[in-house]
């Protein structure tokens, strides 16, 4: 029960690594506050923690809106008393060309995955401040610690996310509250059914390309990472890159 006592938040928990994270913290003892863009997957999500014993709320969100935020943190601190853990885990991906990229699809990346992040921050930071403590983590990528062509866009918002991170680290650290980033290389998620698509390889194939270890990472193995910094066996540990890549950034 390495969260017993703990509420946690995770955006984009009705998928992927996020819907994973949301059952792992519940086994350890976490309240989790699940939201997503698609309602219904974050009702399931939530009505699964629940049916095993857990305690879950789910909210629609857009991420990059800050009503949303406002009204998804008031909410859940009036039923749930505190949020101790954020994993601002919600992003979205394409690969392109640069010059075929169009401002609105820039723009939209940008939203999701540098805005909502932030937003994320500015809205949940000072509630841990005032709790003094609690672990804030930060869904970048490898491509926010290296270059690959078609990853202008997503590299330019990971690596975004990387340094605000940083940032955010010391500046609350003398409230006692956390802020680290995770890097995932290529994982078994729709995202990475997409890359191999846009690669014109299986996943098999693209994971023996890219990572040493010679396949795609799961949701489970990043989602123990991201316990680990979301309990207090990593106090300190701030302002750090965590990388999860079957050694694809070793090359």
């Amino acid at each position: 029960m390495r969260l017993e006592g703990k509420v946690a938040l995770i955006t984009g928990a009705g998928a992927g690594i996020g819907r994973t994270t949301a059952f792992l913290f519940a086994e350890e003892g976490a309240k989790v506050i699940v939201t997503d863009i698609n309602f219904e997957s974050a009702t399931n999500t939530a009505a699964e923690i629940e049916k095993a014993g857990g305690t879950a709320l789910a909210f629609k969100h857009d991420v990059s809106n800050e009503e949303d935020w406002t009204s998804i943190v008031k909410e859940s601190l009036n039923k749930l008393g505190s949020i101790d853990v954020l994993f601002n885990n919600a992003g979205i991906y394409f690969i392109k060309p640069i010059a075929d990229i169009g401002l609105d699809e820039w723009n939209r990346m940008l939203s999701i995955n540098v805005t909502g992040v932030f937003l994320g921050m500015k809205h949940v930071l000072p509630v841990m401040a005032k709790q003094k403590g609690g672990s804030v983590i930060n869904a970048s990528s490898i491509a926010g610690l290296m270059g690959a062509s078609g990853h202008l866009a997503y590299g330019a918002s990971k690596g975004a996310v990387r340094i605000m991170t940083k940032d955010a680290a010391i500046e609350y650290a003398s409230a006692n509250v956390r802020v680290n980033s995770i890097h995932p290389a290529y994982i078994n998620t729709a995202m990475g059914d997409y890359a191999a698509k846009m690669t014109q390889m299986s996943q098999a194939e693209l994971g023996k390309r890219v990572a040493p270890l010679g396949r795609f990472g799961t949701t489970e193995e990043v989602s123990r990472m991201v316990l680990f910094l979301a309990s207090d066996e990593s106090s300190y540990s701030t302002g750090a890159e965590f990388i999860v890549d079957g050694g694809a950034t070793a090359n």
